[in-house]
C-alpha cells in the first residue's frame, strides 16, 4: 500500500503526503504497518547502549513512528525529542506510551519548529530519508544538519542502493554511497559510513555518523 500511495502522491505533485495517509490507514484499521515494534533498531541499540552518556545531554529522533527509538535513547538518560509529520503517527506513540519522559510532537524535517534548531547533542534519523521523494531530499538535508549541535553527532541509518541499481518509482528511495557522503558538508563532516547486515533480512543498511565540531 505504501507503494501505491507514494506513486500516487508523486504523481498529484505532492510527494509527502503519502506518509500520512498511510499512518491514517494503520489507523482504520485497514493496513499492518511495516514498523510496528518495540525493540529499537538494531544499529541504534549497537550504537547508543549503556554505559552511553545520555545524562544530561539531549537527543532528537526524526520521523519518531511508534517511538521504540525515542524510548531507547530515553531509558538511557537522553533528554530526548521525537517527531514524525503524521499527526496519526503522533497520536498512536502518545497513546501507546502515555507516561513517557520524550517530548512527542508533530513536526516537519522540511519547516523545523525555531525551537530545535542546532538544539542537540545526538540526532537520529532512521529510514526517513529513503521514505522523502528525491526531490524533497536537499531541504531534508538542510533540515538534518539544523538539529545538530556544535560538538554534536548524528546517526543516519539507509537501506543500501548500488550504483547500478535504478531508483524505484515508489517509496523507498534507497541512497547510494554516494548520496549518503554527500550529507555532509557545510561544517558537518562524516565520520564512518559502513554496511551493516540486518538479521533475517536480504538487504544491507547504511550506517552514517556524521558530526558538527
Amino acid at each position: 500500500m505504501a507503494e501505491e500511495l507514494g506513486t500516487r502522491a508523486v504523481a498529484d505533485g505532492e510527494p509527502a503526503r503519502w506518509y500520512d495517509e498511510l499512518w491514517s490507514a494503520a489507523g482504520r484499521g485497514d493496513v499492518a504497518l511495516p514498523w510496528d515494534h518495540t525493540d529499537p533498531n538494531p544499529v541504534l541499540a549497537a550504537f547508543a547502549q549503556p554505559p552511553a552518556p545520555g545524562a544530561g545531554r539531549r537527543a532528537v529522533v526524526v520521523g519518531c513512528g511508534l517511538g521504540a527509538d525515542s524510548e531507547h535513547l530515553a531509558r538511557l538518560g537522553w533528554e530526548t525529542t521525537a517527531f514524525d509529520i503524521s499527526p496519526a503517527a503522533v497520536a498512536a506513540v502518545r497513546e501507546r506510551y502515555p507516561d513517557s519522559a520524550v517530548d512527542y510532537r508533530v513536526g516537519d524535517l522540511l519547516d523545523l519548529d525555531p525551537d530545535l534548531a542546532r538544539g542537540f547533542d545526538l540526532v537520529v534519523e532512521i529510514y526517513t530519508l529513503q521514505a522523502l521523494h528525491p526531490s524533497l531530499r536537499e531541504a531534508a538535508v538542510t533540515g538534518l544538519h539544523g538539529l545538530l549541535g556544535t560538538g554534536g553527532t548524528a546517526l543516519v541509518v539507509q537501506m543500501v542502493r548500488r550504483d547500478d541499481e535504478p531508483r524505484t518509482a515508489e517509496p523507498p528511495w534507497t541512497l547510494t554511497r554516494a548520496e549518503v557522503e554527500a550529507l555532509a558538508h557545510d561544517g558537518v563532516r562524516l565520520e564512518a559510513l559502513d554496511e551493516v547486515p540486518v538479521e533475517g533480512r536480504a538487504y544491507l543498511l547504511w550506517r552514517a555518523v556524521l558530526s558538527r565540531p
